[in-house]
């Protein structure tokens, strides 16, 4: 019978074993410290977006005047008319965003192009290094225009190294004068 009850006091060892391990044994806990209530954050009357962007200031002030214009060759191309063979250098201006359209609208209280009694306000000329007058536009109708820019040289003469522009703003007599751009690429 001794092997019975051995096999009995195993068996109730090791559950009193098991149920010891897993009976949580009181640990010594800390306190944590009180805490006093806060305040809730007081919201803030912020300004709504649309009363944000009408505070903020414009980028150029609406009477300032228009920068000098950024001259630059895109292209040259080549073409025939009249018999000949001409070289077509094609500009446009880096700034032309920052011209109102107000100044190539139609202007017919101004003097007249030509025939054209509704020339813009504004015309461009093309000069080289020298001041000489090569080609002009008279008849732009908005500050994009300015992106099509171009004059042209008999295919076999040699251009000019550097060529500017003028816009002559007829109604408050003020011209800008571009920088000096290449006629090569």
């Amino acid at each position: 019978m001794k092997p019975r009850m051995t096999l009995a006091m195993i068996l109730v060892s090791l559950i009193a074993a098991l149920v010891s391990a897993a009976t949580p044994k009181p640990t010594a806990t800390i306190a944590a410290p009180k805490s006093t209530p806060t305040a809730k954050p007081t919201p803030e009357n912020l300004p709504s977006p649309s009363f944000q962007a009408a505070a903020v200031p414009p980028s150029a002030p609406q009477n300032q005047p228009p920068p000098k214009p950024v001259l630059y060759l895109l292209r040259t191309e080549p073409f025939t008319t009249g018999g000949k063979n001409w070289i077509r250098y094609r500009y446009d201006v880096l700034n032309k965003a920052d011209y109102p359209a107000d100044m190539f609208a139609a202007a017919p209280t101004l003097p007249p192009c030509g025939n054209n009694t509704n020339s813009s306000r504004t015309w461009v000329d093309f000069f080289d290094s020298t001041g000489k007058r090569l080609y002009g536009f008279c008849a732009l109708s908005s500050p994009s225009d300015l992106g099509k820019l171009w004059f042209a040289i008999e295919d076999g003469v040699v251009p000019p190294s550097y060529v500017y522009i003028e816009l002559n703003d007829r109604q408050t007599n003020t011209k800008y004068k571009s920088n000096l751009a290449d006629t090569t690429l």
